[in-house]
């Protein structure tokens, strides 16, 4: 069986471990939205307090409650640490750091690269890679993607990307994760395929478009 046919099988069924990187506002409502879809979740942060208080059942953040949280982690579905190298556990990892303007008015892809960097060092055949970081068309294809091909696995084969913006509007008691729509877009046709399936039992709508770079 093929990385990617093992994978799809793995999502479709809630096998898959999804692996959160940044548990913030964009972070924590989307670990809680993979919970309640059925999947179990790894959150990592470089924050030990956000960490430490999460595995507490406590949140930080106004649109998720301790209850859900609580619940989440004394389930057994919901698990946050500070070592990345954990990553190497999960299935799919979806990456939520922040992309702050810079002096330039240009994203500060910094954390991003971090986060990058702390993937491609655990990376192994099998998992898909996800960037919600809200950026520039050609950030998944011309900078996360050879970082993590620097690993020596072939994306579209041996691992997978893709590119979905966060959409995320903090206290708005409408638009919530799961009602908003979802644009996503992958490398290659596996890719698209992978992160689609991934999302659509998460998100009501999910939007297809033909490439990262749509996205972006």
């Amino acid at each position: 069986m093929s990385e990617y046919d093992s994978l799809l099988s793995k999502i479709e069924t809630r096998q898959a471990v999804v692996g959160i990187v940044g548990l913030g506002y964009v972070g924590l409502p989307l670990a809680i939205a993979f919970v309640e879809a059925g999947f179990h979740v790894l959150g990592t942060d470089v924050d030990p307090q956000v960490v430490d208080g999460l595995m507490a059942g406590k949140s930080h953040i106004g649109d998720v409650s301790s209850d859900s949280v609580g619940s989440a982690v004394d389930g057994g579905f919901l698990s946050a640490t500070t070592d990345f190298a954990r990553l190497s556990q999960v299935d799919a990892v979806v990456i939520c750091v922040p992309t702050p303007l810079s002096k330039t008015e240009d994203p500060d892809l910094s954390y991003v690269m971090q986060a990058t960097e702390s993937v491609a060092g655990v990376l192994r055949k099998g998992q898909l890679v996800v960037l919600e970081s809200t950026t520039y068309p050609g950030t998944t294809r011309d900078l996360v993607t050879p970082a993590l091909e620097a690993s020596g696995l072939e994306v579209g084969v041996d691992f997978f990307v893709a590119f979905s913006p966060e959409r995320v509007d903090p206290a708005n008691p409408t638009w919530r994760i799961g009602n908003t729509p979802k644009i996503v877009g992958g490398l290659t046709e596996n890719c698209h395929r992978l992160a689609v399936a991934l999302y659509v039992d998460v998100i009501d709508q999910v939007i297809e478009v033909s490439s990262p770079e749509v996205g972006e």
